[in-house]
């Protein structure tokens, strides 16, 4: 049952760096990539009825937490349904690891973003840039233009960090 957790665990991780790059790149979560990590966090626990039982009652409670969050406007949308659906995968003291990492990285992300109100408005990247001095370009386009920011890097920042701390 363990080599099910291990790969369930990688694919988790995978689709993390997916979504966070998405993120990036669209400020979109799509619902296809939540629901296969709710699925790999219930495979992950399917040896253990009970703990499997336990997180989708404190998912439900953090879903419920998020959606009165999302609301009032403090929060998107894809960010809810993307942390719900990485909080499946853990007992209750891994959605509470999950969500301390992701604050800490959102506000490493957040941080990030009020440097950028300093820095020079690029220019557009001429073809053949570095991949992050389009990446560049294109947040300080944002910014300037009050996108928010795109938490789902976070989010996953905090799925991948709980993952790797309960071992697989």
């Amino acid at each position: 049952m363990s080599w099910i957790v291990h790969i369930a665990s990688i694919l988790e991780i995978l689709l993390l760096l997916y979504v966070a790059t998405l993120d990036v790149a669209t400020r979109l979560i799509r619902n296809e990539v939540c629901l296969a990590l709710a699925l790999l966090g219930i495979a992950g626990q399917i040896g253990s009825p009970v703990q499997l039982a336990q997180s989708l009652i404190a998912a439900a409670i953090l879903f419920l937490l998020l959606l009165t969050i999302y609301t009032r406007g403090w929060m998107g949308g894809g960010d809810v349904k993307l942390l719900t659906a990485v909080a499946i995968g853990f007992p209750l003291t891994g959605v509470i690891q999950l969500l301390t990492i992701t604050a800490l990285a959102g506000g490493v992300l957040a941080m990030a973003h009020l440097v950028m109100r300093n820095l020079p408005y690029p220019k557009l990247a001429p073809v053949g840039s570095s991949l992050a001095r389009r990446v560049y370009a294109v947040e300080r386009w944002r910014h300037l233009r009050h996108a928010p920011l795109p938490y789902g890097v976070a989010i996953a920042c905090g799925g991948i960090w709980t993952i790797f701390s309960r071992g697989f």
